[in-house]
């Protein structure tokens, strides 16, 4: 039986990299072939085993909410027009969410450690999952689920690493770490955005477990020189005072969606490997000759 019920995800951001769309539409809800973004990490955190999402939003935010209420109204409008198809999309989403919890927490843009921080009293002393939804993974065992296999035998905090090139290292934050088993690393340096010299090749991803020793230590945090807590760099403090936090190189593959060139591109292949949409995509590419 998976041990964490709870997952906290962070998306009280102005996403101003998606301005002027983000203005009027949440980027969590923008598509990934044609699902939103959002929904790969609620579907990710369920199938882990957890029940209970907690969403820390800005007031902007408002559409989220209304994307994961039931619509019976429009089902019934649906059904009276005969068109099924689309009844059986909408049972199809209520399926998905099926068995789920969703609390909504206002924030600040103050960065995601301090939005993680307001979910404190509703975690209480329960370990959980942090999940962003511009980080999306295309693995055979979801990428929680990994994460918590992990939680599971060593009760300590786990972030989610993924080897990356060098020359792209520098948008990341890279561990320096100890291989300890396959696959698993006790953290022993975080360096943010490293211009030069890298640690390693590992970069940190959207995916943590937590404890409530990580609250304490986020409670405690002060703001960075742009006034945010950020939860990346609260862990590299923790590992400074000599405590354990461990990162494990997932498997599977790390599709980003945090700019508008990485969601282009994610979109595009999520598209494209569409199980219904997908083989008529890819002849239009052909016919259209658009292999540049």
């Amino acid at each position: 039986m998976a041990s964490i019920a709870k997952a906290i995800i962070p998306i009280a951001g102005l996403s101003t990299r998606f301005l002027p769309l983000s203005k009027a539409l949440p980027k969590e809800l923008l598509p990934l072939g044609g699902k939103p973004m959002v929904q790969y990490a609620i579907e990710e955190v369920k199938a882990a085993g957890a029940s209970e999402i907690i969403f820390i939003v800005n007031t902007q935010k408002k559409l989220l909410g209304d994307y994961l209420k039931r619509a019976p109204q429009l089902e019934k409008l649906l059904e009276e027009r005969n068109q099924q198809k689309l009844v059986e999309e909408l049972r199809g989403l209520d399926k998905a969410l099926e068995g789920l919890s969703f609390t909504f927490l206002l924030d600040k843009a103050l960065g995601d450690g301090h939005a993680v921080l307001q979910a404190k009293r509703l975690v209480k002393d329960e370990p959980c999952f942090v999940v962003y939804p511009d980080d999306v993974f295309e693995a055979r065992v979801p990428c929680s689920a990994q994460l918590e296999k992990v939680f599971a035998t060593s009760q300590k905090p786990v972030t989610a690493l993924c080897r990356m090139p060098k020359e792209k290292l520098s948008s990341y934050g890279v561990v320096q770490a100890e291989k300890i088993a396959s696959r698993l690393y006790k953290i022993q340096k975080i360096v943010e955005k490293p211009q030069q010299d890298p640690p390693s090749l590992l970069a940190i991803a959207g995916r943590r477990v937590i404890t409530p020793e990580v609250f304490d230590c986020l409670k405690k945090a002060k703001p960075n020189k742009k006034g945010e807590i950020v939860l990346s760099e609260v862990f590299g403090d923790m590992v400074r005072d000599g405590k354990i936090v461990y990162g494990y190189e997932v498997e599977g593959r790390w599709w980003e969606a945090g700019t508008k060139k990485d969601w282009m591109r994610t979109d595009v292949y999520y598209s494209l490997t569409h199980p219904e949409y997908g083989k008529e995509l890819r002849e239009f590419v052909r016919d259209e000759k658009l292999n540049f």
